[in-house]
């Protein structure tokens, strides 16, 4: 008997230990480069939140890697004849991670949010939309001032996704300390520059495409501890990895690489007209902005900081994105016209600071800028700053020009209005032509490609001379995975989608 007992108390050490260990493996740690802001997707401002939005808040709409609007809690929709009202058929038996069902209703509720909350950074993205119809439990009519082609694009980032009524109505402006949406995984805990946990949502909709357990993000500024830590694996994915670790990681039998050509790109904002530090600016001369660009050459940055991976580029898509207005070329470098617009302007030496986040290479690029610039006679101040920060300060004018990262959108409209209209929701520095935003919004009211592209390159012609900001590069997505993570599916957006994902092993 005493044998017995003790063979029956090794088998149940040794199935736990089986147990622990299956666990462990259905969980999987994404290293991310920062730490995301508010997780409230009517707050949030940051590519890295839309990363961890995709674990636990689904959308009306979503994007396939091809760019192709798909379905997710919305299953079909139609526009209307004038093109001034989209109607949409949702998903039956879909709950929130609280329970409450997703109807019309709960998408009327979050629309309407987005539009009217003071703290809502989604109202210029949704400023078409009138009104919220509810036709029948899962049915509802988005109701427009006029018509608006990117809306789908726009539904399928965080204007559409949604949250549970109940959490919005319990609290309020504080929905990001317990977020709760409709999404894979459901939010267990925060600890602010330490960790994001998710746990699966068993009553998930699309659950049999979901194989594991639990998700943990930990925000790695330094890329080169998320780098050591996926070929370590302590990590199972890390996203934004330097280009030029490229060739050493593919020689590294510890990590599978995955790449993929991104719609995101490098801009240097410029403050133009964003209260007293825009006014005391150099920068406020449209001379010394045009002396500035000729004084950068980006082909030089895209070699030394990403081994020529990534491409230069000085609008807000690629070169051989179909939207780029070829008649407006990459402006090549050019010292000595950069020096006279200077003397022309009459400023001895020009001088302003240009802020930069935490990353290496954003770092790197700021200070090849500034040796370039110095060339032309600029004295260029550099200010490091984490990434919330450096958006915070900008949003509110207390900055001179600064480099940041648009992730891209799959709609042109995404890349150019909200840097360049002047109810740009991210248009730091308040550069506002009424010629620009006529023509992007012919744009938006058209279906055919063509046509808009005509509204589109009337626009550039305009904005690439004013300079109210420098478009510089656009990425190239790398993410390391452990050779254990199967299933994983990349996208231009940089998103990183759980569905299908499996830990083998």
């Amino acid at each position: 008997m005493r044998s017995i007992a003790k063979a029956a108390i090794l088998a149940g050490g040794l199935l736990a230990t089986v147990m622990a260990l299956n666990a462990s493996a259905q969980t999987l740690r994404i290293g991310l480069a920062e730490d995301p802001d508010a997780l409230d997707p009517a707050q949030s401002a940051t590519f890295v939140g839309r990363i961890v939005f995709a674990s636990f808040c689904d959308k009306l709409v979503d994007t396939d890697p091809k760019l192709n609007i798909v379905p997710q809690l919305a299953t079909s929709w139609e526009w209307a004849a004038d093109g001034k009202a989209l109607t949409m058929k949702l998903r039956q038996g879909v709950n929130f991670h609280d329970g409450t069902p997703f109807d019309a209703e709960a998408v009327k509720i979050n629309i309407d949010r987005y539009k009217t909350a003071d703290y809502s950074k989604r109202k210029g993205e949704l400023k078409s939309v009138t009104g919220v119809t509810v036709i029948d439990p899962l049915t509802v009519r988005l109701e427009l001032s006029a018509p608006d082609a990117p809306l789908l694009s726009i539904l399928a980032d965080r204007a559409g996704m949604m949250v549970s009524p109940k959490a919005i109505a319990d609290l309020g402006v504080n929905l990001p300390t317990k977020p709760v949406c409709a999404g894979p995984f459901k939010f267990t805990e925060r600890l602010p520059q330490q960790k994001i946990v998710f746990e699966k949502f068993d009553a998930y909709w699309n659950k049999d495409n979901i194989h594991l357990q639990q998700i943990v993000y930990t925000p790695m500024a330094d890329v080169s501890v998320r780098t050591t830590n996926v070929r370590a694996g302590s990590l199972d994915i890390a996203e934004r990895l330097q280009a030029t670790d490229l060739k050493s990681l593919a020689a590294d039998k510890n990590v599978k690489v995955t790449t993929s050509t991104a719609l995101a790109y490098n801009i240097l904002s410029i403050n133009v007209a964003n209260g007293p530090r825009a006014a005391a600016s150099v920068l406020s001369n449209p001379l010394i902005r045009e002396a500035f660009e000729l004084s950068v050459d980006r082909d030089t940055i895209m070699q030394v900081v990403f081994d020529g991976e990534f491409v230069s580029t000085n609008q807000p898509q690629a070169v051989d994105n179909s939207w780029y207005v070829k008649e407006q070329p990459v402006p090549k470098r050019d010292v000595e016209k950069a020096k006279k617009l200077i003397a022309q302007a009459g400023v001895t030496k020009p001088s302003f600071t240009l802020t930069v986040n935490q990353s290496p290479s954003d770092q790197q690029i700021a200070q090849i800028i500034q040796s370039m610039a110095a060339e032309s006679g600029f004295d260029v101040k550099l200010e490091v700053l984490e990434a919330n920060t450096l958006i915070s300060n900008a949003s509110k004018g207390l900055y001179d020009a600064a480099i940041t990262l648009w992730s891209g959108r799959a709609d042109p409209d995404g890349n150019v209005s909200i840097w360049i209209a002047c109810e740009g929701f991210v248009n730091w520095g308040k550069y506002c032509n009424k010629d620009v935003d006529a023509a992007l919004s012919a744009a938006r009211s058209k279906t055919d490609p063509a046509e808009r592209k005509k509204d589109y390159t009337t626009a550039a012609n305009i904005y690439l001379k004013d300079r109210p900001d420098l478009f510089l590069f656009n990425y190239k997505w790398i993410w390391g995975l452990n050779p254990k993570v199967n299933g994983y599916v990349p996208n231009p957006d940089g998103i990183i989608r759980l569905q299908g994902i499996k830990i083998s092993g």
